[in-house]
């Protein structure tokens, strides 16, 4: 018995045999095949440019691009993971906690090692993947809710990455040549950070989008009494979705420690949990799992870090970006719940 997504060729055939409406051609097909979330998105990003461009002459300007383009980096890393992680039928709240453990441990081995890049790297990886495996072992074989599992997650690795820096920051890697590059390097005009941010979301995107390991993770998160029946070992998948998450959390704790020159156990890591999480729900992620795509997610990331810059630079003070990212994340599941004729709480249909 074989488990197709969605997406698969077969399901599109049985669609189409169903008496599927003729594709559209031209304008009208091409919209349709951005989709109406993803039009959405693009009007907003549109709007939110234009605003600020209108009141500030030097939001526009090249340079300030490539700040929010490089500030976007590490959100839009998790928030890509964060969508895998949500199609999968779960969520982690821990991930910008593990971005600050990467990021101390990162700057701590390069000062153990004798300042060697390469070595604090691969321990920034290695503890990456052993805090993934471990929130995907507790999940899975400690019948934990993800939500409860990496809450726990985001205090513990807090407090680990507090313990292991005494709470300050840690090293200074801008005299070395790859820390350097990667926080300020440039590749054909665009940001080194930039171009990890789109080799990771086109690898994510070939991995759900043309592999068998992504029609699964759709299937779990759609369905997972009929993926357990169709023989896919549901246990191995969340591990393994975690365990990537553990991968590219501690690739943006690498970065973080590359842009700000030292391990950072907070700064720059609190709140990106959020960040992430409302991102994936703006660019169309149903929270209950089963539907999602990196295309909406980056999007997504792009309005915020275009908003939030645009806040930073006419002077508004910095917790009404708070309130902005809470409204944004309501906004968005509500109107998940509207399309898809949930029923609200304590209310009838």
């Amino acid at each position: 018995m074989t488990l197709t997504s969605p997406a698969s060729p077969a399901t599109k055939d049985d669609t189409a045999s169903a008496g599927r409406p003729p594709e559209r051609s031209g304008l009208r097909g091409l919209l349709a095949g951005i989709g109406g979330q993803n039009l959405s998105l693009v009007g907003a990003l549109v709007l939110v440019l234009a605003l600020f461009g209108l009141l500030n002459d030097n939001y526009l300007t090249l340079p300030n691009l490539q700040v929010i383009a490089e500030a976007a980096t590490i959100t839009g890393l998790l928030a890509l993971v964060q969508t895998v992680v949500i199609i999968c039928g779960g969520l982690d709240i821990s991930v910008g906690s593990q971005v600050g453990v990467a990021s101390v441990v990162s700057a701590m081995a390069f000062t153990a090692s004798g300042s060697n890049a390469l070595v604090g790297m691969v321990a920034a990886l290695a503890v990456g993947v052993l805090v993934g495996v471990l929130n995907g072992l507790v999940i899975v074989y400690g019948r934990v809710n993800p939500t409860i599992a990496t809450l726990a997650g985001l205090a513990a690795y807090k407090g680990l990455a507090q313990l292991l820096s005494d709470g300050r920051a840690q090293g200074y890697v801008l005299n070395d040549d790859v820390f350097v590059f990667l926080g300020r390097g440039k590749i054909a005009g665009l940001p080194v950070m930039v171009w990890i941010l789109v080799v990771v979301a086109v690898a994510v995107h070939l991995l759900l989008k043309y592999t068998d390991i992504g029609r699964n993770i759709y299937a779990i998160g759609g369905n997972d009494t009929a993926a357990r029946l169709a023989g896919i070992n549901i246990n191995k998948y969340l591990v393994f979705v975690y365990a990537l998450i553990g991968v590219v959390a501690a690739v943006a704790g690498i970065l973080l420690t590359a842009r700000t020159g030292s391990g950072q156990p907070t700064s720059g890591s609190e709140g990106l949990e959020l960040k992430a999480i409302t991102a994936a729900a703006l660019g169309g992620c149903a929270l209950k799992g089963g539907k999602g795509g990196i295309g909406g997610t980056l999007l997504a990331v792009a309005l915020l870090g275009a908003l939030e810059n645009g806040l930073t630079v006419e002077g508004i003070n910095t917790f009404w970006q708070n309130v902005a990212q809470g409204a944004l994340l309501v906004g968005a599941v509500v109107i998940q719940q509207r399309r898809t004729g949930g029923r609200a709480v304590g209310l009838p249909h």
